[in-house]
């Protein structure tokens, strides 16, 4: 018996928007290849004709008639004879603009299918320009342009949502976003018959995005049996976007070819040799497929008496064998995909090299990797023959004709220029750091100081107002402070682009570099960084990726999905609490943090161990006895753990405000407007100009929101007695064995107040106490706020306290910083009243109902509240000669006695 086996090809393609010409000749070259590798059908990516990042072009008519101008050469250079080609551009039909794939075949025309659903999110704004074909079923005639018509010979085409009936075959397109959509084309298409279907796709690079478009791809034909090919783009194609590449092909369920994810290739040609009967033999075999299969409509066919199958005998023993996928590491994808990035920005752009001011620090060290390991790409990509690689290496590195291109720590030395920008308040640590590494990377490296540079600037500040600003360590106030360390900042910006143009004249050489940024996505999140510093850049390849280890969801079985609960999951997982049911487990990401000793070890850069190693500080304020070193988690007031899950929450889960963190983020919202354009890496990304789209003034003390967070606070503690609102519902309960009143439901509405404010400046007394036995500087804090915020406010001042910014603590003898949280001793405090209010009631039901406050405030005074055990209150030593053993000394507690 003849098996129909047929040879297919897909492919990866570096296109790059509106570079007609180059596309065109990559087009081709794809072409020839799958040709020559016997393929009888190939496939290419999303709009691959003009690039898909053409964005507001796509308007311009120009770009539609020079997509249908390239495609004539295609016809008329006799690359379609005896090969069915599926390219992907843009198409005008009935005054309508439609994202297509155009089948030709043997000089003609045979089917333009326009995409049914269009990508609106995230980093895609296709109906900006796009619109989707909403006749499902339907093929209308579509007039071709006339140079078309004179080299086909035909006047018109079918146009629509249709698929090919071929001698031996049915096949049919959908385009890149049409796989992830709930009702995905290729259900329906498989349930009718269709044995090939083909994605030319437009997906960029996103940490850990390989494993859901894989799996998709996989359960595309598991369900339904079937051969999915799969294009894309891969490279930068003139934006903030890396295409990630990995065509492949899967047959039933089974991945049987896959391509490289990151690769200094142009053109990457997918084969697979697949067996058709094999597709039916798996359908008929699902009892529930066929019922549901035997009751689907027929598509649209456009009858092609072409043969895919060669019928050449014993090629079943060249079918492509099933095999495992291939990820990599999220440390692999930071030094793959940004280096990848950077080669072709910086072989497109023009320049000579790049330039990075490198403090030693984690994010600038990390950055210097990346470029590190974007030499080692072009050195293996031209020991490997990459013709085209070469050259722009060899143009680029300004190598001599008896030169070769061998060695990555040579080729860093023609084009990366790193220098570390020193001042008083630096470290010999850092600058050490810094050259090591350079010294490893390869990079020509300079050493200067900045102090020069900011001793003018202050020298003509004092000129023009009489006052010499001084910093905090030197009893300076808090601007004076700030504005000390952006001088210092900002100065290094502008020192860096006059070394990025003239360092290469001043070394003999010709052109300029790019300068690179280096702030990573948190940073930048949480505003971390002084407008115009270094973070303003050319191009930032870290701009997009997490710093250090968000606690993150990654599922258990099978390991790379995520679990469908995700904004429940990270809100409790944020409370260390996991939340009932979750299938979820916590795995500690830090991707730069990682990809750093990652790259020590596996890129030879031993030096990221150290820097590693070290706590992320700024080196913006002077080091003074008795005062600890300036850090960056201290300076934000919270952690890089912290701002990871904040992103997500904010982004990923889509929740509102989350108080402190965003009234960082609203204060600082206006520096996301100028960010340097960063690559796309984590999908918590606050870049404004493309994936996040927000306002940039805010009323930053959010009083609605955070009215409605203290609301919720309240109610879900008093509820509970302290506990997390899901063990509440579960036990049913309280401590105490019974429910617990609100505090305002003991008295009557005229002494409500009064009581509750009695209750919370008791309560914190109670915590005051627990405190100075557990932690004093928790202790010492809260004692010098209530100073100013009298807890007699009652929830007045609880809600003060839970918008105050996490507090750093310096022992002035150990140097050793403390952390205080006012948040939790906000909810302590709460759990506490809500305590005492239930003893209350139990203690004096009969002067509570009556509002007697004068007996309320002696039973506080007389009684010490135990919690969990109500009924062994006995009055003890009284609050009042208790409290004159307390070195606590402030007038609130005497104003609460």
């Amino acid at each position: 018996m003849r098996r129909r086996v047929a040879t297919l090809a897909t492919c990866n393609l570096n296109q790059w928007a509106m570079d007609f010409d180059g596309n065109l000749r990559r087009i081709i070259e794809s072409i020839e290849r799958a040709r020559a590798a016997g393929a009888t059908y190939r496939v290419g990516p999303e709009l691959e004709v003009p690039g898909y990042g053409c964005e507001d072009h796509f308007l311009e008519l120009d770009t539609v008639e020079h997509s249908w101008e390239a495609l004539t050469e295609i016809l008329r250079g006799g690359h379609t004879k005896g090969l069915l080609c599926d390219v992907g551009m843009p198409v005008v039909h009935r005054g309508v603009l439609y994202n297509c794939r155009v089948f030709m075949l043997d000089g003609r025309i045979l089917l333009i299918r326009p995409k049914l659903h269009l990508a609106n999110d995230g980093n895609y704004r296709e109906p900006r320009y796009f619109s989707t074909w909403k006749h499902k079923g339907v093929l209308e005639d579509h007039l071709l342009p006339p140079d078309v018509r004179t080299i086909t010979g035909q006047t018109m085409c079918p146009f629509g949502d249709g698929a090919l009936r071929l001698s031996d075959a049915l096949l049919a397109a959908e385009t890149c976003e049409e796989l992830f959509t709930p009702q995905a084309p290729h259900i329906s298409l498989a349930l009718a018959g269709v044995e090939i279907i083909s994605n030319g796709s437009g997906s960029h690079h996103q940490l850990r995005k390989l494993d859901t478009r894989l799996d998709l791809i996989n359960s595309a034909t598991a369900k339904a049996g079937g051969v999915y090919l799969y294009a894309n783009q891969q490279g930068c194609d003139g934006g903030r976007l890396y295409y990630d590449g990995c065509a492949c092909v899967a047959v039933n369920g089974q991945l049987v070819a896959q391509g490289s994810q990151f690769s200094l290739s142009d053109v990457e040609v997918v084969t697979a040799v697949v067996d058709l009967d094999e597709v039916v033999s798996y359908r008929v075999a699902i009892s529930s497929l066929r019922e549901q299969a035997s009751a689907i409509a027929a598509p649209a066919l456009v009858e092609v008496p072409f043969e895919l199958c060669t019928g050449k005998p014993g090629r079943e023993a060249q079918v492509s064998l099933p095999m495992e996928p291939r990820y990599h590491l999220p440390e692999e994808e930071i030094a793959l995909g940004p280096a990848a990035w950077l080669w072709d920005y910086l072989r497109r752009c023009g320049a000579a090299g790049f330039l990075l001011p490198l403090s030693g620090g984690a994010d600038s060290s990390a950055t210097a990797a990346i470029v590190g390991s974007m030499c080692q790409l072009v050195v293996k990509a031209v020991a490997a023959g990459d013709a085209l690689v070469l050259a722009d290496a060899r143009r680029i590195g300004k190598y001599g004709d008896a030169e070769t291109v061998t060695d990555p720590q040579e080729l860093a030395s023609r084009l990366f220029t790193t220098v570390y920008m020193g001042s008083a308040n630096s470290s010999k640590e850092t600058r050490d750091r810094s050259a090591l590494l350079a010294s490893q990377v390869g990079s020509y490296h300079m050493d200067v100081s900045i102090d020069s540079i900011v001793a003018s600037l202050l020298t003509l500040f004092t000129t023009v107002t009489g006052k010499m600003p001084r910093f905090r360590a030197d009893g300076g106030s808090p601007p004076e402070n700030l504005a000390l360390q952006n001088i210092q900042a900002r100065l290094r910006m502008v020192l860096a682009f006059l070394l990025a143009q003239l360092s290469p004249w001043a070394r003999g050489r010709s052109g300029w570099l790019l300068v690179l940024g280096s702030a990573n996505v948190d940073e930048a999140l949480r505003g971390y960084l002084t407008k115009y510093d270094c973070s303003a850049a050319d191009i930032n390849p870290i701009g997009g990726i997490s710093k250090a280890g968000p606690r993150r969801l990654a599922a258990l079985q099978p390991a790379r999905r995520p679990c469908p609960s995700t904004s429940a999951c990270l809100s409790a997982w944020f409370l260390t609490a996991k939340p009932a049911g979750c299938c979820c487990t916590l795995r500690s990401q830090g991707d730069l943090k990682r990809f750093l000793r990652w790259g020590a070890t596996h890129l030879g850069y031993a030096a990221l161990a150290s820097v590693e190693a070290a706590p992320p500080t700024a080196e913006l304020e002077p080091i003074r006895e008795g005062t600890a070193p300036q850090t960056d988690e201290v300076d934000m007031g919270m952690t890089y753990d912290d701002l990871g899950v904040y992103g997500r929450l904010r982004k990923m889960a889509r929740c509102g405000p989350v108080k402190t963190f965003f009234r960082f983020y609203a204060i600082n919202r206006h520096k996301a407007t100028v960010l340097t354009p960063s690559y796309h890496a984590e999908s918590y990304s606050p870049d404004d100009n493309r994936f996040d789209h927000r306002q940039f003034l805010y009323n930053v003390v959010w009083t609605w929101q955070f009215r409605r967070i203290d609301e919720l606070a309240v109610a879900a503690l008093g509820s509970t007695g302290g506990a997390p609102p899901a063990a509440a519902a579960a036990a049913g309960k309280s401590d105490g064995g019974g429910p617990i009143p609100e505090a305002s439901s003991l008295f009557e509405d005229d002494s409500t107040q009064v009581v509750i404010r009695c209750l919370t400046a008791r309560a914190v007394q109670k915590v005051l106490l627990s405190l100075q036995e557990v932690d004093g500087w928790a202790a010492r804090w809260l004692n010098t706020f209530c100073a100013t915020h009298p807890p007699l406010d009652g929830d007045k001042f609880i809600s003060e306290l839970m918008l105050e910014a996490p507090a750093a603590l310096v022992d002035p003898y150990s140097g050793q910083t403390h952390m205080v949280n006012p948040t939790q001793l906000a909810s302590g405090v709460l759990a506490v009243r809500k305590e005492l209010a239930g003893h209350v009631a139990k203690q004096l039901p009969g002067a509570v109902q009556a509002g007697s406050v004068g007996v309320l405030r002696r039973h506080l005074e007389e009684h010490t509240y135990v919690s969990g055990n109500a009924g062994n209150d006995a009055p003890r030593t009284s609050y009042r000669n208790n409290r004159r053993q307390q070195r606590t000394g402030s007038k609130w507690q005497e104003a609460a006695n």
